[in-house]
């Protein structure tokens, strides 16, 4: 969608006018708050849906980058990102804000649910109500070019909700984001998005981290990173843990106002997130079950398309499930190198984060969101068995998503349960790389030379192996019905749109980071241009440098092939 004008706001004064703070104006702040936001010491928030705090700025803050794509589509100047009033609001001071742009931004907390399995005691109270943003705080929200967004500061600075920790974000983990946001909207997944990034001068934090050339699966040293702010822009950041967090203390009344704070936020995140589907005159039991339907929709395009681009989350809790059903939070992320169903970049994520169980792990958040909203049915059995149909049909919704997305990915009209089976066996013996494979067979090839550039190691040298590649691909030929040069090259652009030629794979990123830590921001720029156009045929000096398998050297190095914290 183009959502670029000819109106281009040009100074922070022009900015200003589109503020439009909803979440602050129309929900309940937490009544232990502080007036003047300086609430950065941990403590239990035992109500309301949102902690005003004000923003720690970072010292001496330098430009990094910014989204140019992105600042075109909200209609703001280039410039904007490099002015000095605009970096300091960004980078954390908001001292001097031109009204009506607040000085306060908000924090908001969350339930902590692990694939299904409510949390409570890994908070420092035992009780689950330290549970939100440490790190992260929104600071604007408003209407540009005709669409409502909300700004957020990732590593903004201490909250309520820190629990000890420093509140900042660090260089390292500021560069994979700020790349895979915009990475994943260009892959046409639906994501939060990245602003702007600046980094500290002077400023660093200690973090866990290992020893360079290290095979460890846990960090080995504590090594001082510059800090560094992202801003990261969305409709709104309600995430599932959220409404969780007033379910479960609407369920247990564990204060007067507590199930009419969970409908205050519902109702919120319909209009932030659903305005266009949930018609707002409709009694409150119908809103609620049109938002559970058109959630399943978002959520289970948002996992067919993941596995589509080889993409695996790390880390889907249900607090890293956001309402409106796009990617957020791109923490312990990976693309997939070679094809593995077990993939999973982060040491701590397990089997029920990794690559093909991201569905189930889907169906695992839907569920507790579905228990969240609950309570607002409570005498209304007919609503009550409405949804937990919505609820139990999960499955079934994600496997016609993800049977459509192989089929799209394989180029067939209708898939093939054999011909796919068959083709995952075959991958896996082989190792073969996810994101080569694909975009080789989009060319329609005649024998198998093309794909055995996607072969790891000396698979080509097995003939039997060999052999069976060739069965499947003649098997395939056949499949996709094409017969003429024209069929083949119609065939060829569809498969090339579903299959990128480009993903932001670690080994990438790493070398654009420790550029970084020296001031150089010369490969953060490059891979920009490069995976913000990832189905297109760049150069020939691109494709040799990004086009290619993962250097063997590099399998099983920590913090290239897994990572163990993403702060």
């Amino acid at each position: 969608m183009n959502t670029t004008t000819n109106t281009t706001v040009e100074t922070l004064e022009d900015f200003a006018q589109h503020a439009d703070y909803s979440l602050m104006n129309t929900l309940t702040p937490n009544p232990d708050a502080t007036e003047d936001g300086l609430d950065y010491q941990p403590r239990e928030v035992f109500s309301g849906h949102f902690v005003p705090v004000k923003p720690t700025r970072i010292k001496n803050p330098k430009y990094v980058s910014h989204s140019t794509n992105f600042f075109s589509e909200l209609g703001l100047s280039d410039s904007l990102a490099t002015s000095e009033p605009f970096m300091k609001m960004f980078s954390g001071d908001t001292s001097a804000l031109p009204e009506p742009l607040s000085k306060l931004g908000w924090a908001t907390g969350y339930a902590l649910t692990i694939y299904g399995t409510e949390y409570y005691e890994q908070c420092p109270f035992r009780t689950g109500n330290a549970y939100g943003d440490g790190r992260a705080m929104s600071i604007f929200e408003g209407v540009l070019n005709g669409k409502r967004w909300e700004m957020q500061l990732k590593g903004g600075g201490k909250t309520p909700y820190c629990r000890g920790a420093d509140g900042r974000a660090v260089l390292r983990s500021s560069v994979r984001e700020f790349l895979a946001q915009e990475h994943m909207h260009a892959l046409g997944i639906e994501t939060s998005r990245s602003l702007t990034f600046y980094a500290s001068e002077t400023e660093t934090v200690k973090r866990p981290w290992f020893y360079n050339g290290s095979y460890s699966r846990d960090p080995e040293v504590m090594i001082d990173e510059a800090v560094a702010i992202s801003t990261r822009v969305a409709p709104s950041f309600l995430r599932v843990g959220q409404i969780e967090l007033f379910g479960r203390r609407a369920r247990k009344n564990e204060y007067p106002n507590a199930l009419k704070e969970l409908e205050q936020i519902v109702l919120h995140a319909i209009e932030r997130e659903y305005s266009e589907e949930i018609d707002q005159s409709l009694p409150l039991e119908e809103k609620i079950l049109l938002l559970a339907q058109e959630f399943r929709k978002r959520l289970t395009l948002l996992i067919a398309n993941w596995v589509r681009v080889g993409y695996c989350q790390g880390n889907f809790n249900s607090d890293n499930c956001s309402v409106g059903g796009f990617g957020l939070d791109y923490g312990p992320f990976g693309f997939m190198d070679v094809f593995d169903p077990r993939y999973q970049s982060w040491t701590g994520g397990g089997i029920h984060f990794s690559f093909l169980n991201q569905p189930k792990a889907a169906e695992r958040n839907f569920g507790m969101f579905c228990l969240a909203l609950k309570p607002l049915l409570e005498g209304n059995q007919n609503a009550q068995d409405a949804l937990e149909k919505i609820k139990s049909d999960f499955p079934k919704v994600m496997q016609s998503r993800m049977i459509k997305m192989w089929a799209s990915k394989l180029g067939l009209q209708t898939f093939d349960t054999t011909l796919f089976n068959d083709l995952m066996r075959l991958m896996i013996e082989t190792s073969v790389d996810y994101t080569i494979f694909f975009r080789e067979l989009s060319f329609i090839p005649n024998d198998i030379a093309l794909l055995a550039k996607s072969f790891y190691g000396e698979s080509v040298l097995d003939k039997k192996l060999m052999d069976r590649w060739s069965q499947w691909l003649e098997k395939w030929q056949v499949a996709t019905g094409v017969t003429t040069d024209e069929e083949r090259e119609t065939l060829s652009t569809q498969m090339k749109a579903v299959n990128p030629k480009y993903t932001l794979r670690e080994w990438f990123l790493v070398p654009a980071y420790k550029l970084a830590s020296r001031g150089d921001y010369s490969l953060i720029h490059e891979l920009q241009e490069v995976m913000n156009n990832p189905y297109e045929e760049q150069s020939k000096k691109i494709e040799e440098k990004y086009y290619r398998e993962k250097p063997s050297e590099l399998f099983d190095v920590a913090g290239v092939s897994y990572v163990s914290c993403s702060s």
